[in-house]
């Protein structure tokens, strides 16, 4: 969003920023971000008074996050690359997959940006499926593609980050850069870790993701940094309806396991109760018996 409006031929003439609520353009856009300026250690005089303010603003923005998706279906996070062309293979398939995931009853959750994310906005929204953008403030700002029915924007990485895995029931991740690194790891750790109940992580691209999986077999595990059965927490795939039913077939086992341990719940119970039953009409019985005896 860098063009002229051929008003102000100034570095920042045409540009516009989101910094949650607010609009900024032109002269109004700062130099850094919420990010930059509360992660920065250098000249912070000011962190007793500022910091302060800064956690009542994420906490809003948590606030808002949990109230806009509360009441969101089902849903996919679908990550990938920002720069990448509408005619790659990749947008390709990212559109492809959104339209997919939008049939099979899914949200799809993206960025909100450009490339990946717009392809597969336009996929779940050209299929009649609910597409959303989590926006962040960047220096370079991207905007929410026109492709977005739900969007909201985000100051800080965290809190944005957060969303993308509350309201997921899987991630796919496409071709992508260092921001698709950082979400398809955090991802495995949380799930690796259990800090999220267990949910698929599908790659898209056998020929772009191959060399990460060979080394993170052939390196990683074998050095013993991860277990053998880590590498089980990723599906590597071309195929959209291959993708699409590991995500079906992950939920549908989880569903089970979920209604198996609430039956086991609910047998533990109802045998307490009969136990406890059983017991009371022993010592009636053995009250009974006393009292004749007497």
């Amino acid at each position: 969003m860098s063009q002229s409006n051929g008003r102000e031929p100034g570095r920042r003439a045409g540009r516009e920023r989101h910094r949650g609520a607010v609009t900024l353009r032109r002269q109004a856009i700062p130099d850094s971000t919420a990010d930059q300026r509360l992660l920065d250690s250098r000249g912070r005089g000011d962190w007793k008074t500022r910091d302060a303010w800064r956690a009542l603003r994420i906490l809003s923005e948590f606030v808002e996050g949990f109230d806009t998706l509360a009441d969101l279906p089902p849903a996919v996070s679908v990550f990938g690359s920002a720069r990448s062309g509408p005619d790659s293979p990749e947008c390709r398939l990212a559109e492809e997959l959104g339209a997919a995931l939008a049939r099979a009853g899914y949200a799809v959750i993206t960025g909100g940006g450009p490339g990946v994310m717009e392809a597969a906005n336009r996929g779940a929204s050209g299929a009649g499926g609910l597409s959303v953008g989590l926006g962040i403030e960047l220096p370079f700002e991207q905007g929410i593609n026109d492709w977005v029915d739900l969007a909201i924007d985000f100051r800080y990485f965290f809190a944005r980050k957060t969303m993308f895995v509350k309201y997921a029931h899987g991630f796919v991740v496409l071709p992508g850069g260092f921001g698709t690194m950082d979400e398809l790891f955090e991802a495995l750790t949380l799930v690796q870790t259990g800090k999220v109940t267990r949910f698929p992580v599908v790659l898209m691209g056998t020929a772009y993701w191959q060399g990460l999986i060979d080394w993170l077999r052939d390196t990683m595990a074998a050095d013993g940094k991860i277990g053998p059965v880590d590498l089980e927490l990723i599906c590597l795939t071309d195929s959209v309806e291959a993708a699409v039913r590991h995500i079906v077939e992950a939920e549908a086992a989880l569903s089970a396991e979920q209604e198996a341990v609430r039956e086991e719940a609910v047998a533990r119970v109802a045998a307490d109760q009969r136990d406890a039953a059983e017991a009371a009409d022993e010592r009636d019985a053995a009250d009974s018996g006393g009292a004749r005896e007497s």
